[in-house]
């Protein structure tokens, strides 16, 4: 059965999600629907890119995932659609899919400019409904893609998510702050394979003022409780963490804070 995510910035309050599903379902009535997250931040790309990335490497072969956290709807920007490594990502060209496409492998970029197989437009300030939505179905159910849109050659990117590697580093961001408090860097396991750090080393760590020296562990309880460490967790990303406490608290600082970090 065609497996079809969403991830928005909607809410659930109003029936936003629900007019998207309903436009998928006239088009493929066998799809299944899954709901990544409808509560990202009003108009917060990167935090969408983030939940995007981290999970659309977990769903079978063929999955299509439509994104639509969209401040910039109505005006010129792209829609497009993206062929890669084992899905299709589909949504506005605003930097939401970057993180996702590139850690699946792109293969194809295309721009949604035909609607000949589109339902009628209703509005210019709900694409997720009249475009990004039944494209996302027209696309499970094995249209051509060149009946959607031509292919173009680029899309935009979230410069955050690129780590600078120096001669003694990287100097990364705070992309994410869970819901316990652990602050998500941009640098994951091709960063340290490429800085050459193995686990159960320790790092200087330079955040907002504060200098820090943190064990880069394998689990939260390899450091006594309340201590502070840094670990690659479950989304592919080092996070900061404090075992059974709260990160984001302890060092007063969140999302967008540039971090240096140094392996000993």
């Amino acid at each position: 059965m065609p497996i079809i995510t969403l991830l928005t910035d909607y809410g659930i309050k109003d029936s936003y999600v629900a007019e998207i599903k309903g436009t998928i379902l006239r088009i493929l009535p066998n799809a299944t629907i899954v709901d990544i997250s409808h509560d990202i931040g009003n108009f917060s790309i990167d935090e969408g890119a983030f939940h995007l990335a981290r999970s659309v490497p977990h769903f079978p072969e063929n999955t299509v995932h439509v994104g639509v956290v969209d401040p910039g709807v109505g005006s010129s920007r792209k829609g497009i659609f993206i062929k890669t490594k084992g899905a299709w990502l589909v949504g506005p060209d605003n930097g939401l899919f970057a993180p996702a496409a590139e850690r699946l492998g792109v293969e194809n970029i295309y721009e949604i400019s035909y609607r000949d197989l589109l339902p009628e437009k209703i509005s210019d300030v709900f694409d997720g409904r009249d475009t990004f939505g039944p494209t996302g179905a027209l696309l499970a159910k094995r249209v051509d893609p060149g009946l959607i849109g031509p292919e173009i050659e680029d899309y935009i990117r979230i410069p955050m998510y690129e780590p600078t590697i120096t001669d003694d580093g990287v100097e990364a961001t705070i992309i994410h702050v869970d819901g316990f408090g652990n602050m998500v860097t941009n640098i994951t396991y091709d960063v340290l394979n490429r800085m050459g750090v193995n686990v159960d080393s320790v790092f200087d760590v330079e955040i907002s003022g504060k200098k820090l020296k943190l064990p880069y562990v394998r689990r939260f309880s390899a450091v006594p409780e309340g201590e502070l460490l840094t670990v690659v967790a479950g989304g592919g990303y080092m996070e900061f963490a404090v075992n059974q406490g709260n990160a984001h608290n302890r060092l007063g600082v969140g999302k967008g804070e540039k971090v240096r970090i140094t392996p000993r």
